[in-house]
């Protein structure tokens, strides 16, 4: 609406009856009443007030104007308080964005809290995009890999997994024991369909193990680690998996298969209740999962909102495949 400000400025001055009245609520000059109650009669070509020594009185139509102008603030005055109300409360829709492969420990933890705070409606998403956090597709991310360094997003460090091969017990007392790196002939491995995935461990099965020896693949997390749990093969699992399954480790974890996980949030979001409420949740009920023997992660320096490294694209504009 072009001419709502002339509408809000006649409103006041119907309400109030006089120019002075409408600017000091509105706060802004008394010419600036007057500009916008001339150009709003000009725009309607009618008159709205009648002047007077006293004042200013609506005419029929000014009377009309003030009913619907009167709605239209109750209504924008409502609005903000449902918004304001909605801001403070941890209710309403709830998505949180992740890698796949997780949801082990992730859904326990979303189970959790959703008893906690019945009035959410969560949606976890898996995917291999980024969500846009910037046009409010997610309200959470969590990402792998290298610290996130979109602009305008709010990092925090999340897990550091580690990963090992393991083989089942079944699998172990039908095929043996194997020794790394010269004992793998002869053994049977699950792995992913992706040839161009950039996982460290998967890199590490594309240089070590013969791709005839790879016999399950898959680009379901779940379904090879099912393949593992089932015998089908050796394969990497993340250690915390293991201790409740039958599962014996054939070669320890290494630096270089390690993944960090990040949580990241848009800044006009990360400070709203019911996202720090979620934060603050899903940190405390995954401290089970930290090694305290492993690095400590840091979360990459950021910019102050209103900063813009060189190349990086401002919040308005897209980016290329974003």
């Amino acid at each position: 609406m072009d001419n709502w400000d002339e509408i809000r400025t006649a409103f006041q001055v119907a309400r109030l009856g006089t120019v002075s009245g409408a600017a000091e609520v509105l706060g802004v000059h008394h010419a600036t009443v007057i500009r916008h109650i001339d150009a709003l009669e000009t725009r309607l070509g009618v008159k709205l007030f009648q002047r007077h020594a006293r004042g200013y009185t609506a005419t029929e139509a000014g009377q009309d104007l003030l009913r619907v102008a009167q709605a239209t603030d109750d209504q924008f005055s409502q609005l903000a308080g449902r918004i304001k109300g909605r801001g403070n409360d941890v209710s309403g829709e709830l998505v949180v964005t992740t890698i796949g492969g997780i949801a082990e420990f992730m859904v326990p933890v979303l189970a959790k809290f959703q008893k906690d705070y019945p009035d959410v409606i969560l949606r976890y998403l898996t995917s291999a995009r980024l969500f846009r956090l910037e046009y409010g597709e997610a309200h959470v991310a969590i990402r792998a890999g290298s610290p996130p360094s979109q602009p305008d997003n709010v990092v925090q460090p999340f897990l550091h997994l580690q990963f090992a091969i393991y083989g089942s017990k079944e699998y172990i007392e039908r095929h043996g024991m194997p020794s790394f790196p010269d004992g793998m002939a002869g053994h049977r491995f699950v792995g992913h369909d992706d040839p161009a995935s950039r996982a460290p461990f998967a890199r590490w099965m594309r240089d070590n193990i013969p791709a005839n020896q790879i016999v399950f693949r898959s680009g379901d997390d779940v379904a090879t680690r099912q393949a593992v749990l089932d015998g089908v093969g050796l394969g990497f699992m993340r250690t915390f998996e293991c201790a409740s399954h039958d599962l014996v480790q054939v070669h320890p974890p290494l630096p270089d298969w390690d993944s960090v996980l990040w949580l990241v949030t848009h800044m006009d979001l990360h400070r709203t209740n019911k996202v720090q409420t979620f934060l603050r949740y899903l940190k405390e009920h995954t401290t089970h999962l930290r090694d305290p023997k492993l690095p400590e992660m840091t979360a990459p320096e950021q910019k102050a909102p209103d900063q813009k490294a060189p190349g990086q694209k401002t919040p308005t504009q897209k980016a290329p495949g974003a």
